[in-house]
């Protein structure tokens, strides 16, 4: 009953993630006229009258748009990275405010945490520490917005709720390497080289860098779940609470591809976060969320998903990573 006859914005809800959550949301019902999602190439939220605009007579607000990309990606693209995400998320949330928005989920991002972070993340250590350098201005532009969630629930009694994802990954995902995550970028290369007969494929890094991932669909289940049930000012985080290190992931997605040549370690390159896992038990606590898919199945459905519409996907020659 939570959804029904409500009005929904879901920001961001024509890319991956998005269009998950909107899957699940029309699976529980919600009308598909009770669904606002703006398109990026129409409504600039970095303008704070298009956020006024969009907002009205909306009873739930979820912000998942964001500019992203891997280790390269956020590289070259510090400043845009800090001023598109910080921008968008202060105004879209300062205008649900205003509009009185029965509640407003925001999504954050792992990136956030302090680089060396004890394993497992535990929520309180989020401001420990300085985050990894090399998507340190993304990470902290989207940590600002937790710290705007929580100012706004102390002082106006907002109703905004913050979440912590691990990386994403499934079928859908982003497969451009010049602004992909390293499971999709992994995927192509590997996938490219077999196809190519490439007699070996070049990884960045030293594949001692760990990452925990979370299947797309249990994502989507969490974020809703938490929307549901989850009022208090705290952020979240939703993982898997599964490691595994780069080399491993590497190994992994050269077997279940099916490429048979060498793998060379471009260890000029950075690693990243050293290491990356998540304590979920917030989640469970709080709203009953635990991951459902295990990861060999879901990176499986990935690369079938890929080689299916590879033909429709772009080739750039840029390099893939793991922020």
């Amino acid at each position: 009953m939570f959804w029904s006859d409500k009005k929904i914005l879901i920001t961001g809800g024509a890319g991956f993630f998005g269009s998950e959550v909107i899957r699940q949301l029309q699976k529980k019902g919600v009308k598909k006229e009770n669904l606002l999602v703006p398109r990026s190439k129409e409504i600039d939220l970095r303008k704070g009258e298009n956020c006024t605009r969009i907002v009205k007579d909306c009873d739930i607000v979820i912000h998942l748009a964001a500019r992203v990309g891997g280790i390269g990606y956020n590289q070259a693209y510090p400043a845009d990275l800090f001023y598109d995400n910080a921008i968008m998320g202060i105004q879209l949330i300062e205008a649900a405010r205003q509009e009185k928005v029965e509640k407003c989920v925001v999504v954050g991002t792992i990136c956030a945490y302090p680089k060396f972070t004890p394993v497992p993340f535990r929520e309180e250590n989020i401001w420990d520490g300085y985050p990894e350098e090399t998507n340190a201005p993304y990470g902290l532009a989207k940590k600002m917005l937790l710290v705007q969630t929580q100012a706004f629930r102390q002082q106006y009694g907002f109703n905004a709720i913050y979440l912590l994802p691990v990386n994403l990954y499934g079928p859908g995902d982003n497969f451009d390497p010049r602004s992909s995550h390293v499971i999709p970028a992994l995927i192509k290369k590997f996938t490219e080289a077999k196809e190519e007969q490439n007699p070996y494929v070049e990884i960045w890094g030293t594949g001692t860098a760990s990452r925990e991932f979370l299947y797309v669909d249990d994502a989507a289940r969490g974020l809703i779940l938490a929307a549901e049930q989850y009022n208090k000012p705290d952020p979240v985080n939703l993982g898997s609470g599964m490691e595994i290190s780069i080399r491993d992931l590497v190994v992994l997605i050269n077997e279940l591809t099916g490429y048979r040549g060498e793998i060379r370690w471009d260890t000029t390159k950075p690693d990243g976060q050293p290491r990356r896992c998540l304590d979920v038990s917030r989640a469970k606590r709080e709203f009953g969320f635990e991951a459902a898919m295990p990861f060999r199945e879901g990176l499986q459905k990935t690369i079938r998903w890929y080689q299916d519409h590879s033909k429709n996907q772009a080739h750039p020659n840029d390099e893939g990573s793991h922020c």
